[in-house]
């Protein structure tokens, strides 16, 4: 399927250093984790470092002479356990393992302030490769490849779907039916509160989703983030080992999540616009069309696809209010990421797409 001409460590996602306004008090984790994990109680403070991102939840490596561990705790400051929900989080791999196998395996959940000031949960490393917007230096995929790797894509979101809630103890995770009717009321709602002057009102495709939203094909256990860079690899055949950040999972529609996921799906004739979002090599030759994808889920699911634009514009909508709440923090002087400075523009592109699709 492809061919490397580099090990699996070196293709591996790397830390980087720790940020000053990230840190925590090492030895205060490592003290916890010792009375837990007997695997390290004999071992000093580890070494940390910090994963790329932080927009939401923090991800940290804990390297032991013997383990490597992987810490999430939600950003410093955030006192609302609702919005960063560590024991919720912790919960959905926790259950979902027994059923659904690429779930890294979780160690120990901390909801005591007193060690860190905020709930965490530890983890196992995966050993394997994340790709993000492209192809890392010392691997090749070639076209048969990129196929393999879709529909292992496919089949591994799948297999999630096909979750028996109650059997992995989930029945509670969501509200159950009326979650298309939920997600167009609720991501309208969050547009219209972050509007800023400079962008479109999105009023006609807001109508018109609401118009034209179908009922729920189903309920399951949906990851409501499904990327490629949210999958661990392994890279000598790219079998999905592991499937990360499951903070937004909830029970909800399955093509709902599938829409969602294409909405990052760039592919390889699309205009420049959707080329500057690409944040996953999905543009390779051999990789799935979103059309292709659709109907390979479609193929294994058994769920019929009679309508995709519905899908397909409220995945694009959903991507412009998360773009669009970025940009508010922006445009009031919130933050000054300059990266931010361009997501307005994204938020028109995605606009003018969604009328292209609805004919509006």
């Amino acid at each position: 399927m492809s061919q490397t001409r580099a090990t699996t460590t070196e293709l591996r996602d790397e830390p980087r250093g720790l940020r000053e306004e990230d840190s925590f008090d090492v030895v205060a984790v490592h003290d916890w984790l010792a009375a837990r994990l007997p695997e390290i109680a004999q071992a000093g403070p580890p070494r940390v470092k910090q994963f790329a991102g932080g927009a939401s939840n923090l991800t940290y490596l804990l390297s032991y002479p013997q383990t490597e561990l992987i810490l999430r705790r939600p950003p410093l400051g955030t006192k609302a356990k609702s919005a960063h929900d560590m024991t919720r989080e912790y919960r959905v791999q926790h259950n979902l393992r027994p059923v659904f196998p690429q779930v890294p395996r979780v160690l120990a959940l901390c909801t005591d302030d007193s060690v860190i000031d905020a709930d965490f949960y530890v983890m196992e490393r995966l050993d394997g490769l994340i790709l993000r917007r492209d192809l890392p230096e010392g691997f090749t995929l070639d076209p048969a490849g990129a196929r393999s790797l879709c529909e292992e894509t496919v089949a591994t979101l799948v297999a999630l779907h096909q979750v028996d809630p109650a059997t992995a103890d989930l029945a509670d995770l969501g509200k159950g039916q009326g979650y298309v009717e939920r997600q167009v009321s609720g991501w309208s709602r969050r547009y219209r509160a972050a509007k800023t002057e400079n962008v479109p009102d999105f009023e006609p495709i807001m109508a018109w989703l609401a118009e034209h939203q179908p009922d729920d094909v189903a309920t399951c256990v949906i990851h409501n983030d499904y990327r490629l860079d949210n999958l661990v690899l392994d890279p000598a055949d790219l079998h999905v080992i592991g499937v990360l950040d499951w903070e937004m999972a909830t029970l909800g529609d399955p093509l709902m999540d599938l829409g969602g996921a294409l909405a990052y799906w760039v592919q390889a004739d699309d205009d420049a616009g959707m080329q500057l979002a690409r944040r996953q090599p999905t543009h390779v030759p051999g990789m799935m069309t979103r059309d292709e994808f659709v109907q390979e889920y479609a193929r294994l699911s058994g769920i019929q696809v009679d309508d995709w634009s519905f899908y397909e514009v409220f995945g694009l909508f959903r991507v412009a209010v998360i773009a669009q709440q970025i940009y508010y923090r922006y445009h009031h002087g919130q933050t000054t990421n300059p990266a931010f400075a361009t997501f307005a523009d994204w938020v028109r592109y995605c606009e003018q797409r969604c009328r292209r699709i609805i004919g509006i």
